[in-house]
């Protein structure tokens, strides 16, 4: 609308004015862009908020804990995939895979660009469904379960892109990942039945918040803070649900040196309390220093599983890093392959496939 009114009104003020619509519409493009970022409403409730300011946010009350599961002893099994193998038409993106998660250890789940790291993670938590092969959490069947009931059953997880609602406060964002532990619904909610489970729900968020060191900032926009403290705050949603795995896909990616170091420091905290972790990252430095055990992967399979220190001097881990796996490690790992080449790694038929 506006460009339209520049064209009709710029003739009528200069000679040449049809000819500067394109230069006084980047301005103003520009003027809105620095000024205005949220558009034209955003920019109003913006001068709204600093004429009549909000009164101070009131501390979150304090409420009865909501109730929490009991955590697994220490060593013992959490997570086990038995030869999850997960096909896109005749593409194999993870093949053949089995390895285990045990309470109150840090598991790094690493391999190159491509080689079905994700794709794992979306397998085990229901946002895929796997073409054969068997899922296990805390001794019992998951495999073909919903996203909802395997978060229910104690598994929660970020995603590798942060998902936060940016225009809700932190203590807000939190509490979205508590949800699953109340039982109000859509009725008791509209007819504000619910304000004891709510109250419950808002103390365990300022509670996870503490947890992660911003319990001072839950009255802030989401959407104001840095790349770093947002996948902090989304790893606080996820243990708003109580969780007994924590899954984590590239938590440090984006963050400074710093950042990293405090991510670290966080996830051996949550350890040490007993929440068992599992974790997806590129930053090898970070997640060697952080890892209990790590879990290679290639082409879709698993190349190789040990401490940190013993994967690190991995010849095949090093050939996959640094180039030429297929050579030295497609016998080994045999790569995700196209259907009718599976029996015949090696051979020159089968194609490896970008599976995370």
């Amino acid at each position: 609308m506006l460009k339209n009114a520049l064209q009709d009104l710029l003739p009528l003020l200069a000679k040449h004015g049809g000819q500067l619509d394109a230069v006084a519409f980047a301005l103003l493009f520009i003027l809105l862009l620095h000024y205005a970022r949220a558009g034209l409403m955003g920019f109003a409730a913006r001068w709204w908020r600093r004429r009549f300011p909000a009164p101070p946010a009131e501390p979150v009350p304090p409420a009865e804990p909501l109730p929490r599961r009991a955590l697994p002893a220490r060593g013992e099994r959490v997570l086990s995939v038995r030869n999850a193998l997960k096909r896109f038409g005749g593409l194999v993106a993870v093949n053949d895979v089995s390895f285990d998660v045990n309470a109150g250890e840090i598991v790094g789940l690493i391999g190159p660009n491509g080689a079905g790291k994700t794709t794992m993670f979306n397998l085990l938590t229901g946002t895929l469904r796997l073409t054969s092969g068997r899922v296990e959490f805390l001794g019992r069947d998951v495999t073909g379960m919903s996203q909802r009931l395997i978060a229910r059953a104690g598994m929660s997880r970020t995603f590798q892109h942060v998902k936060l609602r940016p225009q809700m406060s932190l203590l807000d964002n939190v509490a979205l990942g508590a949800h699953a532990r109340a039982g109000a619904g859509v009725l008791g909610a509209g007819l504000r039945l619910d304000r004891r489970e709510e109250a419950q729900i808002l103390a365990e968020a300022q509670r996870q918040l503490e947890r992660i060191g911003l319990g001072d900032r839950a009255h802030e926009l989401a959407g104001s803070l840095p790349l770093g403290t947002q996948r902090i705050l989304e790893i606080a949603r996820a243990l708003a649900a109580d969780p007994v795995l924590l899954i984590l896909d590239e938590p440090a990616a984006g963050l400074r040196r710093k950042e990293k170091l405090a991510l670290g420091e966080l996830l051996r905290k949550l350890r040490d309390e007993g929440v068992t972790i599992l974790v997806v990252e590129h930053d090898m430095d970070f997640v060697m220093g952080l890892a209990d055990r790590l879990v290679v992967m290639n082409f879709g399979s698993k190349l190789v599983e040990g401490r940190p220190a013993e994967v690190r001097a991995n010849p095949q881990v090093q050939s996959a890093y640094l180039g030429g796996a297929g050579e030295s490690a497609g016998g080994d790992a045999q790569g995700a392959t196209v259907d009718g080449a599976a029996g015949t790694p090696g051979d020159g038929t089968g194609t490896g496939v970008a599976g995370s």
